[in-house]
């Protein structure tokens, strides 16, 4: 019984691995990043995305677009644009390689990345939800990669807004800073104005 439990215990492991990768790369400004998936017809690919920022002291959200072509180049299979994440399932119309790319070709931002996770399935229902090891392994699949991708954006989001809340401090601190400074000038003026008011002249 342990025997076979510890058997399917790695080959839930080694179905996870197999199926799954993520990835973060450096978007080149007006350019594109392009990947290759080698796929068999009726073969399930999904890939999620989610744009950042590499500068640290941006609190902008940046956008782009996800296009994903077929053997021919011009054959464009799924487009998605001017998002900020998504995720996108395919499922092969025909055996082949598929290409995907992230574009940034609208923008000249030089520091925006993507974090893509991929994973996928062959032949099968990935909603499938059968009593069986390989069903119970495809939804365990499944739900690991929603927690991960909702913890990736969450992490992006939270830097973005971590800058934002920064920036915005920075500003009330100098906004305050002038503030005062008038006061005093303003306090200054007052003051040496009044004592020239009431200054006594004398005529001799």
């Amino acid at each position: 019984m342990f025997a076979q439990s510890l058997n399917l215990l790695v080959v839930a492991i080694l179905y996870i691995s197999s199926f799954a990768s993520a990835h973060n790369v450096l978007l080149p400004a007006n350019g594109r990043r392009c990947f290759y998936e080698n796929l068999k017809k009726d073969d399930e690919f999904t890939v999620s995305f989610q744009y950042g920022n590499r500068d640290s002291e941006s609190n902008e959200e940046l956008r782009g677009d996800l296009v994903i072509f077929g053997q021919n180049r011009n054959d464009i299979l799924v487009s998605i644009r001017d998002v900020t994440y998504g995720e996108q399932t395919l499922t092969a119309p025909y055996t082949g390689k598929f290409e995907y790319c992230f574009l940034n070709e609208r923008s000249g931002v030089a520091t925006k990345d993507v974090s893509f996770n991929i994973w996928g399935t062959k032949f099968v229902d990935v909603n499938d939800e059968d009593d069986t090891l390989e069903g119970s392994v495809r939804k365990l699949t499944r739900l690991i990669n929603e927690v991960k991708n909702e913890q990736e954006y969450l992490i992006l989001r939270e830097r973005t807004h971590r800058n934002t809340a920064e920036s915005t401090n920075d500003r009330v601190k100098w906004w305050s800073i002038a503030q005062l400074g008038v006061v005093v000038v303003n306090t200054v003026f007052q003051i040496f104005y009044l004592k020239r008011f009431f200054e006594v002249t004398s005529i001799v």
